[in-house]
This record gives C-alpha cells, structure tokens and sequence, in this order.
C-alpha cells in the first residue's frame, strides 16, 4: 500500500471514529450541564466544602471563583516542585528551580504544559501524577466551565446567573473526565504505553554504552494529556516517545482524543440551545478550516520542498519512521488545533512552509476544533463578530441565536480578540530586542531564528505548549515571560468571556424576522470561515513575512 493511499485510510478512519461517537457523547455532555440531579459523591463533596450547589452565581462571582481555584493549584503546584527532593517517589530527583517551577506551574494551571525541561530526570513520579496530571484533569475541566457558562448566557434571559462554578467543575470531572480517562487509559496499556512505578531498567544501547530507561505511570498520564488538550509528555520526547506512542494504532488513537471533546460540545451546544443546527454550523466551520490545514501541511511535507529532502527521497527528518509523515502531519495540524501541544515530531525540522501551517494555526486562537471548552468559546466569540460584520453591511442591529449584539458586547468581543496577538507581538519583541534573550535561539540572525521565538511565545499565549524547537528556553527570561504569557493568555479571555456570558443572560431574547441572519446555513458559515482566517491574517501577517514566509519563499 502506498504512502498516500495509507495516509487517507487514517484520516477516513479518524473521522469515521468521531462520527461514531459524536451523537451520543455530545448528548451525555449536554444531559450531564442541564441534570437537576447530584450525585452521592457529588453531594459529599459539596457539603465537605460548604457549596450550595443549588445556588446560581453571577458572572462576576463565577469569574472570581474560578480565579481562586486557579491561583490555589498554581501556589500547590509550585511547592510540590520546590519540596520535591522531601516527597515520596521523588527517585532521588533535586527540588525543582524557583524559575523553571513558575513557568511549569502556570504552564499546566493555564492548560498549556509547555516544558523547559526533560521530565523523566527532573520530576519524580509524585509530581508527575499528583501534580502535573491533576492538572492535566482540573485546567481541562476549566475551560469547559467557561463555555457552558457562556452558552448558559445565550439561553436564560432577564437574569445575571450563568451558573455554579463549583458544580459544573465537579460535574466535569466525575461525569467526563474521569470516566473517559480510565476507559482510554485501559486502551492505551492494551496498546503498548507504560503503565508502572519502577524507577527505571539498565540496558546496553547499540554502540555498548549503559543507559537507564525510565518507567513510570505512563499511561494514566498520556491518556488526560491528549483527552483534556493538554500535551506535557511524561518523556521529553512527548508523543514520538515509544513509551508514550508505541505504534501507528495508538498514534491513531492519541489523535482521536485530543479531538473527540472538542468536536461532541459543538453537539452539546446545539442541544442545550434546542437547535442543533447551530451545533452543526459551528463543527462546519472547525472541520473546513481543520481539513485544509491538513492538506496543506501533508502536501508540503509530502513534496519534501528542499535539495537535502528531495535527494533523501522524504522529509523525514524529525520524524518517526513508524509513523511517516502523513501521521505526523496529521497530528501536528490536530495537536495545534486543539490547544493540545502534545507532539509525535518535531515541527522545528519540518520544511519552512510545512512548519508554518501549525504555527498559523495556532495563530487563529485554536479554535478548530479548539482546547477541551476554550475551542468552542473562541469560535463563539468569533461568530458574534462575524454576524457584527453583517450587520455592518445591511444596516441593522446584529443579533446571534436571538440576543442583540449591543456596543457593550463588541467591547468585551474586541477585547478578547485582541488579548492573545498582543502578548504574542509584545513577547516576541522584547525577546528578539534584549540580547539576553537573542542567546538562546540557535539560529540567529535567520528567518527561523525569528520563527522559533514567535512559535514559543505563539503556543505560550494560546495555551497550546508545543515548541517548534531550536530554542534554549530555561533560562531566567523565558520562564517568567513564557510564564505571564501562558497566565494572561488564559485567565484574562476567560473574565472577557464570562463577562460576556452575564451580558447576554441580562438581555431579553429578541423575535426572528424576515431580516435575521441564519446562522445555522452555508452562508454564516462561509462567513465565519472568512471572519477567523481574515482576523488572523490582518493580525499576524507582518511577524509571519518575516518569519515561515521569509524562509519559505
């Protein structure tokens, strides 16, 4: 079977897979945000903790909650990395720099899990899975909070309650989250992945030198890496690791989770609007922009653009053999779509413009499909500034899914927008401006020099956490910047979007007209594809000539 021909079975079979499960896990998320019910251990945990689950918060109260929650795991995160010599199952490891501990606690607070660092000689196992996993769980659980407080807003009216904070997290968790991993972490120990707490075996490598391979809870990891949309690898190598990706199956299944939640909500959105063509529009949007990044970047690397490519017959270096490039295109495109950042290659060592099409990707603010929650918001947020754009060019009020698009909206709207391209722009400045910085980039002075700075501070302020590599970024500077940009990029859109949610649940829902947009047919979806790539395209241009175009062309 040729290359190509084995290339499009993966993908056929990946959609076939999501297609299968979208009706009825898309309907459960739904039932599970909408139940008047709490579970025994849910109820448990409320009374332990003083929550009145049954108690309404307004946006404003909603916000702050999930700040403190956040900031409460940030400060827990840090000191067990600073305590980490003193802890169990430590293996021996060193307490964790004050430095490269900020920047790792922000990293997997904000669901981004960029890594500065080599996890299996840097965390000991206690870290690994009740620290940064617990993350892994918590930060994903998060941002679908916010999204189900937001298209709470579009469906109640009169009213400045978005929902509890408290119960849609533990809802998310024991219901989704929880339940998914361990099905999926099974899967994964069938496949191949590690699975246990042995502090590592001695072997001969080919040339005759002693080496230890690391074990480790491996699996359990892996799984809530890929399902919340996180991507920190339990090995360095993240996903191309054979610990962690042992075959082109679980490869094929690591690409299924980290795009399986991400894709349902848009069902779940539908139903808990009560039309679910809104749903369908919005999987519309993320799928047409999804697939055409795929194509793009397996036909530049498929074409091997490059006389050291051409003359080696492929573009594989920075890839697995075991996986080829149409799966590591594949999974690149899915992992910065997602906010996922988990990688199976290394998208420094793809060809100028095939490494350029995650980096733009990431730059459309990861919103096809999107992180677990973050996804479906952004596009959301998109989708009122696209129908504010029609309403431009006839003449009349804008409204989505019956709420008016008012100056208070565009705001919160235009401020969101702006947030991330921002720090992304402001970053990548200072960093190629002091001299400090310029010296932990290995190619100086060239365009991909300029592209490896962008890409960090690019998947930093989106929350993605790949690195396009090329970059020595545990340093002093990287970690603090890395680390604001990873903080800002999460928390401050989430206050614009949660502002916007009680917005829209103040107002009362206006009646269709002859002159409504339908958001739920071709043209608003041609419309919304159009408003994402042209947005992005207006801001970030500039930094990309200079940058994968530059080298590319």
């Amino acid at each position: 079977m040729s290359d190509t021909s084995a290339g499009l079975l993966q993908v056929g079979f990946l959609i076939l897979c999501l297609a299968a499960v979208y009706r009825p896990l898309g309907g459960y998320m739904a039932r599970v945000y909408t139940s008047e019910r709490d579970l025994r251990v849910e109820r448990a945990g409320y009374k332990l903790f003083g929550v009145d689950a049954k108690a309404d918060q307004t946006w404003g109260v909603y916000a702050r909650a999930l700040i403190a929650f956040s900031a409460a795991s940030l400060v827990l995160l840090f000191l067990m990395q600073r305590l980490q010599h003193w802890l169990p199952l430590s293996l021996g490891l060193p307490n964790v720099p004050s430095g490269l501990a900020f920047n790792t606690a922000a990293s997997f607070v904000a669901n981004t899990n960029w890594q500065s660092y080599s996890p299996e000689v840097t965390m000991g196992y206690l870290v690994q899975f009740a620290g940064l996993a617990v993350q892994n769980f918590v930060s994903a659980a998060v941002g679908m909070t916010v999204v189900i407080a937001l298209i709470r807003g579009f469906t109640r009216s009169k009213t400045e309650r978005v929902g509890n904070f408290w119960v849609d997290l533990t809802r998310t968790l024991f219901r989704i989250l929880l339940p998914m991993a361990v099905i999926g972490g099974l899967a994964l120990v069938a496949m191949g992945v590690v699975q246990n707490f042995s502090a590592g075996h001695e072997v001969t490598s080919v040339v005759g030198q002693a080496q230890t391979v690391p074990g480790g809870p491996v699996a359990s990891q892996e799984v809530i890496k890929e399902l919340g949309t996180n991507g920190g690898g339990f090995y360095n190598a993240n996903s191309a690791h054979p610990f962690e990706n042992p075959n082109g199956l679980s490869n094929l299944f690591e690409i299924f989770l980290l795009l399986v939640i991400p894709v349902c909500l848009t069902r779940t959105f539908g139903l808990m609007l009560k039309d679910k063509r809104q749903g369908y529009a919005i999987l519309g949007v993320m799928g047409t922009i999804w697939t055409a990044f795929v194509v793009l970047a397996t036909v530049f690397e498929t074409q091997g653009a490059g006389t050291a490519t051409r003359a080696a017959g492929a573009a594989m270096e920075g890839k697995e053999t075991r996986f080829g490039e149409w799966a590591s295109t594949l999974f690149a495109v899915s992992t910065t779509g997602t906010s996922t950042g988990a990688v199976n290659a290394a998208h420094d060592s793809f060809t100028p413009l095939g490494g350029g099409v995650p980096l733009v990707h990431m730059m459309l603010g990861e919103v096809t499909p999107g992180g677990t929650g973050s996804g479906l918001y952004g596009m959301l947020i998109l989708a009122v500034l696209a129908v504010f754009v029609a309403g431009l060019m006839v003449g009349r009020t804008p409204e989505y899914l019956r709420k008016k698009i008012t100056a208070r909206e565009m705001k919160l709207v235009a401020l969101y927008i702006l947030t991330t391209p921002t720090i992304v722009l402001v970053g990548t400045s200072l960093a190629m401006g002091l001299a400090s910085a310029r010296g932990s980039i290995f190619n100086t002075g060239s365009p991909h020099g300029f592209s490896e700075v962008l890409y960090a501070f690019t998947s930093a302020a989106n929350n993605n956490g790949s690195a396009f590599g090329g970059l020595s970024a545990n340093t002093n500077f990287y970690n603090v910047a890395l680390g604001l940009a990873m903080l800002l990029g999460r928390f401050v859109p989430i206050v614009f979007v949660l502002a916007l949610a009680g917005s829209l649940a103040k107002q009362q829902p206006v009646p269709v007209t002859q002159g409504t947009l339908p958001t739920h047919k071709a043209l608003f979806v041609t419309l919304l594809v159009g408003t994402v790539v042209i947005v992005t395209g207006l801001t970030y241009f500039p930094a990309l000539t200079l940058g994968p175009l530059a080298e590319g062309l």
